[in-house]
C-alpha cells in the first residue's frame, strides 16, 4: 500500500461532510456517497456544537459559519422536580456551545464541503464492496458503482460499512429513551439553557431571540422504535403521551401542550455505541456515528465526529500507508470518545430512574451540584485541540 489520493465517503451527514472537507484539505481527492435521495431528507431537530467541535471545523474553514446559524448559550441550570439547583459551572475562558438546527448544519458543511470540490451524490446505497491490491469498490443498491483507494465509512448507528468491517461487531445499544422536540411560543424566565428533570421524566428547553422556546424530550420507553417507526405513530398520539408525562411539570407541561402536531419533531430511539472492537479492515476505516455515538446527554455526539473527521484525514495526509494511518487514527481517538460515552451513559441513567430512584436523586443532586469541579468535568472535553499542523507520526 501507499499514501491515497483518493477516497470514498460513505454517508452525507456531518461526518460524511467534515471527513471529505478535510480530506480535500489534506490533499486526498474526496467524494460523497449518501443513501438518502434528497439532502436534508428526515433531518429535524436542533444539536450543540461544543467549544471543541468549533475549534475543529475553524481547522477547516467553516467554524465562523456554524458559528452564525448558531445561538450561543453563555448559561445553564438544572432543575429537578421543579426545585432549581442554580446554574451549572462554567468555564469563563471556553467558548459557549452553540445550539444549531440540525438541517441548517448540513446545509452549511455540504456547501462548505462542495466549494472545497468534493462531489455529492445522493440515492448511493452502499451494498458491498470489493477490495483490490491497490484499491476499493464500492457497489451501490441502484447497480452503479464507484472505485478509490480508501472507503471511509460515516454512515451513521446503522453502518453498512461497520458491518462489512466486522460482521459480528456489536452495534448500537438503545438507551431505553425516544427522542422528540418542539417549538412553541411561550415564556420562560431563564435566558440559558434549563436541564429539567421531571417528575417522570426528563426535558431541556432555551429561548430564542425570535420569542420561540425550543424544547426536547427524553421519553422512557421500553419499546424500541426506530426514526421511521417512531414517526408511522400519528403525532397526536405522541402529544397525548407528553402531555401525560409531563403533566404538573413547570414549563415542561405548558410546552408539552403548545405543541402542535406541525411543529413537534419525531426522532425516535436514542442511541449509544458500545465500544467497537474493530475500527478498520483493509481499505475500510469508520468514523463519527458509525464509531463512536455516545448519547446526546453528553452534548459532544456532533462535536467527536467533527474532531474525528478531521483527525483522519491527517493521518491519511502524514503516515505512509493507509494501514498505518488508520491505527494511528484509532490510537489518537479511542480513548477520548469512550470516555465520553462512559459519561453519556451515567447521564442517560439518572433520566430513568424509577419512582425510588427519583426520590434519591432529589436528595443527592443538590449536594452533587454544589461539589461539581467544572474544570475537572469538563476541562478535558472542552479545551480539547487537534493541532492540523503538527505531523502524525506512527508508532
Amino acid at each position: 500500500m501507499s499514501r491515497p489520493t483518493t477516497a470514498l465517503v460513505i454517508g452525507g451527514g456531518i461526518a460524511g461532510a467534515v471527513t471529505a472537507t478535510a480530506l480535500r484539505l489534506a490533499g486526498i481527492d474526496a467524494a460523497v456517497h449518501e443513501a438518502y435521495p434528497t439532502p436534508g431528507a428526515g433531518i429535524g431537530g436542533s444539536l450543540a456544537i461544543a467549544a471543541n467541535g468549533l475549534a475543529a471545523l475553524d481547522l477547516i474553514g467553516v467554524g465562523d459559519a456554524v458559528r452564525g446559524i448558531g445561538l450561543p448559550i453563555a448559561r445553564t441550570r438544572m432543575t429537578v422536580a421543579g426545585r432549581d439547583l442554580g446554574l451549572l459551572p462554567q468555564l469563563p475562558d471556553v467558548e459557549p456551545m452553540r445550539m444549531v438546527r440540525r438541517g441548517e448544519l448540513h446545509r452549511v458543511l455540504r456547501e462548505h464541503a462542495a466549494r472545497n470540490g468534493v462531489a455529492f451524490r445522493y440515492g448511493s446505497r452502499l451494498v458491498a464492496v470489493e477490495e483490490g491490491r491497490a484499491s476499493i469498490t464500492a457497489r451501490f443498491e441502484d447497480g452503479d458503482d464507484a472505485t478509490a483507494e480508501v472507503l471511509v465509512g460515516a454512515d451513521g448507528v446503522r453502518s453498512t460499512v461497520r458491518g462489512l468491517i466486522d460482521p459480528a461487531n456489536p452495534g448500537p445499544r438503545y438507551t431505553g429513551l425516544l427522542s422528540f422536540g418542539g417549538r412553541v411560543r411561550a415564556d420562560v424566565a431563564f435566558d440559558g439553557m434549563t436541564f429539567a428533570f421531571g417528575r417522570r421524566a426528563y426535558s431541556l428547553y432555551w429561548p430564542e431571540p425570535d420569542g420561540e422556546v425550543v424544547w426536547g424530550a427524553n421519553l422512557p420507553s421500553e419499546r424500541y422504535l426506530s426514526l421511521r417507526e417512531a414517526r408511522a405513530i400519528p403525532a397526536e398520539h405522541w402529544l397525548r403521551v407528553l402531555r401525560e408525562t409531563y403533566a404538573g411539570d413547570d414549563p415542561s407541561g405548558l410546552l408539552a401542550e403548545r405543541t402542535t402536531p406541525a411543529t413537534l419533531d419525531v426522532t425516535g430511539a436514542i442511541h449509544i455505541m458500545p465500544p467497537v472492537p474493530h475500527w478498520w479492515r483493509g481499505r475500510m476505516v469508520l468514523a463519527g456515528d458509525a464509531v463512536h455515538a455516545p448519547s446526546n446527554s453528553t452534548g459532544q455526539g456532533a462535536s467527536l465526529a467533527i474532531e474525528s473527521g478531521v483527525e483522519l484525514a491527517r493521518c491519511l495526509r502524514d503516515l505512509p500507508e493507509p494501514g498505518e494511518a488508520f491505527a494511528a487514527y484509532e490510537r489518537l481517538r479511542r480513548e477520548r470518545v469512550e470516555a465520553v460515552a462512559r459519561r453519556g451513559a451515567r447521564i442517560n441513567s439518572s433520566k430513568t430512574p424509577g419512582p425510588v430512584g427519583r426520590r434519591l436523586m432529589q436528595a443527592v443532586m443538590p449536594v452533587l451540584f454544589r461539589r461539581m469541579d467544572a474544570e475537572k468535568t469538563m476541562g478535558p472535553e472542552l479545551r480539547y485541540r487537534i493541532d492540523w499542523a503538527a505531523p502524525v507520526l506512527a508508532g
